[in-house]
């Protein structure tokens, strides 16, 4: 079973907590993580995923383009994603710099690809998708791993 973490990162925020994803996915016994930029992602990479975790920088209320085109790029394999696990996460660089609305960006796209999303669970933050203002502190940080490991779970009870 296969979670791949899919990010684009300008300045490193948004690498960091992809990483720390990855690090939640990789509690799950039977799971593998694979953690790529959004230009290094493969079609076999996207189709092969069990489970998919995405995440950007805020850019105008939504995901980065670099993020988008991976979508896009593989709309024509859209039933095959049907069914699989699907979670967002964002960084910005204000308060209230539209991570919400980043988070809702990459979910709509999920959504589209029928995948199931969820967000985080109820000892994170129980909303959308972990998010982040500048670097990840301590508890981004945990909320991040606890996020790839809800999502690793589900895949595993899924696919078991």
């Amino acid at each position: 079973m296969n979670v791949l973490v899919m990010y684009y990162s300008r300045t490193g925020n948004t690498k960091q907590l992809a990483e720390a994803v990855g690090r939640g996915v990789e509690e799950v016994e039977g799971v593998n993580c694979i953690i790529k930029p959004a230009r290094e992602v493969s079609e076999d990479d996207f189709v092969s995923a069990d489970g998919i975790i995405a995440g950007s920088p805020v850019y105008f209320g939504t995901m980065a383009a670099e993020l988008k085109e991976v979508f896009d790029k593989f709309v024509d394999r859209r039933k095959e994603m049907e069914n699989k696990v699907g979670a967002a996460f964002a960084t910005s660089g204000d308060p209230s710099g539209g991570k919400e609305t980043t988070i809702m960006s990459i979910i709509q796209a999920m959504l589209i690809y029928g995948m199931i999303i969820v967000g985080d669970p109820m000892d994170a933050t129980g909303h959308y998708g972990t998010s982040c203002t500048g670097s990840p502190d301590k508890r981004a940080t945990q909320n991040a791993m606890k996020l790839g490991k809800r999502v690793a779970l589900l895949v595993k009870q899924l696919k078991g």
